[in-house]
């Protein structure tokens, strides 16, 4: 081979390697409901950083908060066909489509968030991704939360004869629905960025809601009755777009569903750290503060859980069992 011909070849062979390279660095877009200044944002726009670094810079993340792609319906969509690379999205959607995670919003299936922690780093949870890019078209990366559910109210509420016929905001899924339905109030799907005018203007009366949702988004401006309950956990999930996952390496699969998965029990330990400083700041605002736990609903639990324990497939069993070793623990 004549020296020409070697430089050709070289050349060719550089070109080949920096076109391979152009072609796996990727501007990825990430999807969330929650607003800028909440947690799941926040750590979104931190995973994105920490992506761009620990891929010199080949890599980065756009992050697109408050339902700027759409609803977690729509976004799910988009992740099916490819169209959004990533979501935190609530499980909440995630069941709509697999009925197995409904199990996760099981009434009073842990008794607080360190249990719900726990929990989520499970065993039996872990295995439930596995059904993800079969059912949902999506790779499930990992688990994160927001706070455990109160309710806050226009008017005192202490169980669920005061919640009966109330309009109470919730997130549209089923599992949520069912609770609210059997205990006889309507739920009310309302987006999150839409829910203090429509506190104030009497478009619901009450709402499903965790500690830092009500005290960041101020909704107790708008309601000074707060039910502490713990009634539902109320997990979060890190996915990749199935059609986008299986376009990466392995070296880019690795290092998404490491540093994305760090960033998610990040979320976990922060929930939990604040929990009980939420709920002390809300006592101290004054509101009118009742308790309610298991067995003030305990009606309720039942008929949902008979539910729920076919609609899940045996999740419910499962995840039972494995709130019991969190409690043991």
């Amino acid at each position: 081979m004549t020296f020409l011909k070697k430089m050709a070849v070289t050349v060719a062979i550089a070109a080949s390697i920096l076109t391979t390279t152009a072609a796996q660095a990727k501007d990825f877009r990430i999807g969330l409901i929650t607003p800028p200044n909440h947690i799941w944002t926040l750590t979104a726009q931190e995973f994105g950083k920490e992506l761009e670094e620990k891929s010199s810079g080949k890599h980065k993340l756009a992050v697109f908060p408050a339902q700027q792609l759409g609803n977690e319906a729509q976004m799910m969509q988009q992740l099916q066909t490819g169209a959004l690379d990533m979501g935190f999205l609530t499980l909440a959607e995630i069941s709509n489509r697999v009925p197995e995670f409904g199990a996760f919003y099981a009434p009073f299936l842990v008794d607080n968030i360190d249990q719900a922690a726990k929990l989520l780093k499970s065993e039996e949870a872990t295995k439930l991704l596995g059904e993800l890019p079969a059912k949902a078209g999506v790779v499930g990366v990992g688990y994160a939360m927001a706070g455990m559910r109160q309710v806050l109210s226009r008017s005192a509420v202490k169980g669920p004869e005061d919640i009966k016929g109330k309009k109470i905001r919730i997130t549209p899924f089923e599992p949520i629905k069912d609770f609210y339905n059997e205990i006889g109030a309507a739920p009310t799907p309302l987006p999150l960025p839409a829910v203090y005018d429509a506190l104030a203007n009497g478009q619901v009366d009450a709402l499903d809601m965790d500690f830092d949702s009500i005290l960041v988004l101020k909704f107790y401006e708008r309601a000074d009755n707060l039910m502490i309950s713990n009634h539902m956990m109320f997990p979060m999930i890190g996915v990749v777009s199935g059609k986008v996952w299986a376009q990466l390496s392995d070296e880019d699969k690795q290092l998404i569903q490491t540093l994305m998965k760090a960033h998610l029990d990040k979320v976990i330990e922060k929930f939990a750290a604040q929990e009980k400083d939420q709920e002390k700041q809300l006592r101290d605002l004054k509101l009118t503060v009742t308790e309610a736990d298991r067995a003030v609903f305990n009606d309720v639990v039942s008929k949902w859980e008979a539910m729920w324990k076919e609609k899940s497939k045996g999740a419910l069993d499962t995840l039972k069992q494995a709130a019991e070793k969190a409690k043991a623990q």
